[in-house]
């Protein structure tokens, strides 16, 4: 069977000018091979209307799951949750059940509801809130697309809210071999290996110690069986290099 796959998509001027490090992509990659969902794609892209709503509905439709980080916040910039919106031709607009959350959040805490505040309540009619419990602005979820925010922590927190939603396959094993030779010395008889099994994944990443050139051979898949072939024809054929 093959596994549920997934996208990201980083939205943000600050992420592309250097000034944010991204922190989500690498959150989200663990989280998802924990639970055997596969994360094929990672789009970083500006905010931009046209842009935003192109890769959201082209990543929809290639995906089991996409991922959405930033955007969603208090400022004129903010316009993932528009954008989202404009990729599935759904209104939008200040959600009472949203509207909700943050009234009485901001009057637990003695700050006023304003205006800008309360663009984070403007969601999607047909979006389903993802809870957020570190500061109460929701995201929300749009046929497959889960929209959440850039901050690290709420991202996170998001994240683990809807884990419970999603389904998961088969749990991805990973075993590596290390090989003291260079990768333009094991590279051809590790491409034959690789045609031998298409239902594994084998990378190849080189490293320098002590002044010797090797080589970590990676393979990954659902089958232990089959992996452990795999690593023994690696070894074989690292034995009978010339």
């Amino acid at each position: 069977m093959t596994n549920p796959t997934a996208a990201m998509i980083v939205i943000g001027d600050e992420i592309l000018s250097g000034r944010t490090r991204d922190a989500n992509m690498h959150h989200l990659a663990g989280v998802l091979t924990e639970h055997a969902i596969d994360l094929k794609e990672v789009r970083v892209i500006s905010d931009d209307p046209a842009a935003i709503t192109s890769a959201v509905s082209a990543m929809s439709d290639a995906y089991t799951y996409v991922f959405t980080s930033g955007g969603i916040g208090p400022t004129h910039d903010d316009i993932t949750a528009d954008c989202v919106a404009a990729a599935f031709d759904d209104h939008i607009d200040v959600r009472p059940d949203a509207r909700k959350l943050l009234a009485d959040y901001y009057a637990e805490t003695g700050r006023e509801l304003n205006d800008a505040r309360l663009r984070m309540a403007r969601i999607p009619d047909s979006a389903t809130l993802i809870e957020n419990p570190v500061s109460i602005a929701p995201g929300f979820v749009v046929k497959n697309v889960h929209v959440m925010a850039g901050v690290p922590s709420v991202f996170k927190a998001m994240v683990q809210s809807v884990l419970p939603t999603l389904t998961g396959g088969a749990p991805l094993i990973s075993e590596t071999h290390r090989c003291m030779r260079g990768e333009g010395d094991i590279a051809a008889p590790l491409g034959q290996i690789a045609d031998e099994f298409p239902n594994l994944s084998i990378g190849s990443y080189p490293f320098q110690q002590d002044g010797v050139y090797g080589t970590n051979i990676v393979v990954r898949g659902t089958d232990p069986s089959e992996i452990k072939r795999a690593i023994e024809k690696i070894a074989y054929a690292e034995a009978n290099l010339g």
